[in-house]
């Protein structure tokens, strides 16, 4: 198998000397919308003789550059469609391999920047102060900060962070303490305090994150014997909610994986309830995972979320892929593990189930780029340039998860393959990886803990299949525990059964889901939409009668727009588009938008099939409060040419 070393979507000469650790300073300018400061590198040279350092930037106003504590001419090349501009800063010469030089580059971001959204205080819960938050996640560290942004390039950080509102970032807190008075006692809103922060473990420049609002602390309590502390920040408002929805599971978890894995690197695993406008269900910000508010059920139905983004903090976090092209690495040993775990904390037919859930996002996701055959690959080839943003999908989670699901059942199953899991968590922990060295490292294993018969195993696995294989389908048919679903897919079927019955001869009634699960809804709703589109009549009937259309529960909402506007021709899709395209961008009387791209991409790109004057027109009264990510995909979905 060719292994794919070269990162794409850098223009940084990582190879040549890289950053160690940078340290921050910066201030937060809610007026301007403006973070300014400085980044301080300690890189060190990995050959004799570079001649200079090259970062990659995204719309930052650079200012000065010292090298060595001496002011140096630069270079800021014109900026690529996607890589940004990037900055090449002179070396002092005939510095021999394993030296070390100081860069400190003085900058500021700017209107364009893709990193941060600025948040006026009317689209947050409390609608008093304004807040701010960062999405690095794949290639926008750039736009926070320049940096060497690749994940081949693990770095620790330290920041020091000016604001009159309170600051996290993805780091431990050194002052003031989070438990400590809000702001360290200072009036919120008007005292500019200093939060200072350390990052003592190497992680990728995409993990880099930052948040400043009025936000609360409260800590979680733990299992004992635990070094590593844990808690949950949100605003006021919604501080009560957060605590009650994440506190009694998240330490539980956290100790579960730490017996599956190995300990927990970091120390510090806190959660962040975000904004409605963060475009994800969790971004995986190390020691602060970010959460989206639609999580708050008040039923703890979707708090397993949490799981799959702790889990990255050894799947992508401690164990990272090299550069895209390999990120099914993170993301499908992330929710292959993420189900593990639901077997242990739950019951096998959980993680059955999860996977029989996960099959429904796998699928369109397959369907979806049936014109983009490349993207249906766990392992892309990326040309020099490409956004690897086109290609993020259910892709490399779900096919990923199922591809290692394959080598467990393989191998002998679960009880013999978790000691491999161990140990391949411990070889590569703090590294950067391509897919060839997971494999290497595979054979490596069961040849030491199996010899030839288990060698043998793996040579009967189709890999090119797998990871470059295009198509709709999976190289191998999966079969699942479908105990918890059986009981949705035969509701489903009434449903569909009832085609030609008047409405006041049917017997559906709201206790049908009395003993579901949300997930059991879910999977109901998404057997339903498999089959040929309900009449409109009966679809109406459905929304009423399990009270589907007005939910708070956002996936279970999520799948009944999708059946509602599944035959976009229908006089139901014609009716509920309004409803969903209101529900999206949170003007449905929630007064907030719905940012999280797992909602809002598919909804609108379903509305604009059924009327796409509706759907531009309510687009445009609420595109400013969605996340610059988000606001790229979802005009793209909708082809409305930027």
């Amino acid at each position: 198998m060719a292994d794919i070393l070269v990162d794409t979507a850098t223009q940084s000469n990582y190879a040549d000397i890289a950053t160690q650790h940078v340290a921050f300073d910066w201030t937060i300018d809610f007026e301007a919308k403006v973070l300014s400061g400085s980044a301080t590198h300690d890189m060190k040279l990995s050959r004799d003789s570079v001649e200079e350092a090259i970062f990659d930037t995204g719309d930052l106003d650079v200012s000065a550059i010292s090298v060595d504590g001496k002011v140096v001419e630069y270079e800021l090349k014109p900026k690529h469609p996607v890589m940004g501009s990037a900055l090449h800063v002179p070396l002092p010469k005939n510095l021999s391999k394993g030296s070390s030089v100081t860069v400190e580059i003085k900058y500021k971001t700017t209107e364009a920047c893709t990193a941060l959204q600025w948040l006026d205080k009317n689209q947050t819960q409390g609608k008093t102060f304004p807040y701010l938050f960062s999405q690095c996640q794949p290639i926008y560290a750039r736009a926070l900060a320049p940096l060497q942004d690749t994940p081949s390039n693990k770095i620790k950080y330290s920041a020091k962070v000016s604001s009159i509102l309170p600051v996290l970032l993805s780091a431990r807190i050194v002052s003031p303490p989070a438990d400590g008075p809000p702001h360290d006692g200072k009036v919120i809103g008007k005292d500019v305090v200093v939060y200072s922060f350390t990052q003592p473990v190497p992680i990728p420049s995409y993990l880099i994150a930052i948040a400043v609002g009025n936000v609360r602390y409260r800590p979680f309590s733990k299992p004992e014997g635990k070094q590593w502390t844990s808690g949950i920040w949100a605003e006021p408002e919604m501080i009560d909610a957060a605590y009650w929805e994440f506190s009694e599971d998240t330490t539980r978890f956290l100790a579960a994986e730490e017996e599956i894995v190995t300990s927990y690197k970091f120390g510090v695993y806190d959660l962040l309830v975000l904004p409605p406008s963060f475009p994800y269900g969790g971004m995986e910000n190390a020691c602060l995972t970010f959460l989206t508010p639609t999580l708050l059920t008040g039923d703890r139905t979707l708090v397993d979320v949490v799981v799959h983004e702790l889990t990255h903090s050894w799947f992508g976090n401690g164990v990272t892929h090299a550069n895209p092209s390999h990120f099914w690495l993170n993301e499908g040993w992330t929710t292959y593990i993420e189900r593990v775990l639901q077997q242990v904390l739950h019951s096998p037919a959980e993680r059955g189930f999860a996977f029989v859930i996960g099959s429904k996002a796998l699928y369109d996701s397959l369907k979806d780029y049936e014109n983009h055959p490349k993207y249906q690959r766990l392992v892309i080839s990326f040309d020099e340039g490409e956004d690897p943003d086109e290609s993020y999908s259910s892709i490399p989670y779900e096919k990923g998860a199922n591809f290692i699901l394959h080598l467990e059942r393989t191998l002998g199953g679960l009880e013999v393959f978790l000691p491999y899991v161990k140990d391949y968590v411990e070889t590569f922990i703090g590294k950067s990886i391509t897919t060839a060295q997971w494999k290497a490292h595979l054979y490596s294993y069961w040849e030491k803990h199996g010899g030839p018969e288990k060698i043998e195993a793996l040579d009967s696995v189709d890999w090119d299949a797998w990871l470059y294989g295009e198509g709709v389908e999976l190289p191998v048919k999966m079969d699942y525990d479908l105990t918890l679903a059986e009981t949705a897919y035969k509701l489903a079927e009434r449903w569909d059964a009832a085609r030609e019955i008047d409405i006041p001869n049917l017997d559906f009634n709201e206790s049908d889901l009395k003993d579901f699960n949300s997930n059991q809804i879910v999977v109901f709703l998404e057997k339903l939409e498999s089959y040929f589109p309900l009449p409109s009549d009966l679809i109406l009937h459905l929304g009423t009668i399990y009270k589907l259309s007005t939910t708070p529960n956002a996936e279970i909402r999520l799948r009944f727009y999708q059946v509602a506007l599944s035959d976009s021709t229908s006089s139901a899709a014609k009716t509920l588009a309004v409803d969903a395209a209101k529900w999206v961008i949170g003007d449905d009387g929630s007064g907030v938008v719905k940012g999280r791209m797992k909602f809002c991409r598919p909804v609108l790109k379903a509305v604009t099939k059924v009327n796409r004057d509706l759907a531009i027109r309510n687009w445009e009264k609420a595109k400013t409060g969605f996340h610059p990510i988000a606001r790229k995909l979802i005009e793209k979905d909708m082809g409305i040419k930027s």
